[in-house]
């Protein structure tokens, strides 16, 4: 089984979309959480299933579209580290 690792960043922007979310619907927003979490636990036993990201072109660097949502990740021996969850009709930027 492959470890899930958090980023700091990759926090704070679901955090941002359940806010976002949660102007019109506080249900709604932790139904959206609730699946972008669900989602990235299947990176526990298949840690390649996410396509590399295209802008990229690296294969340690992978993402998962979920929805609306595109969720980041860089893919390592032992662990994932998601890095950053935002919305697709946004530009990819990694810092």
């Amino acid at each position: 089984m492959t470890k899930v690792i958090w980023a700091p960043q990759a926090i704070d922007d679901v955090e941002a979309i359940r806010a976002h979310v949660a102007r019109d619907s506080i249900h709604y927003a932790d139904l959206v959480v609730e699946r972008i979490v669900a989602v990235v636990s299947r990176l526990e036993h298949h840690p390649h299933s996410g396509r590399v990201v295209p802008e990229v072109g690296d294969e340690g660097l992978r993402e998962i579209i979920h929805g609306n949502y595109r969720i980041v990740y860089r893919l390592d021996q032992d662990a994932v580290e998601i890095a950053t969850v935002f919305h697709g009709a946004r530009l990819l930027r990694l810092d």
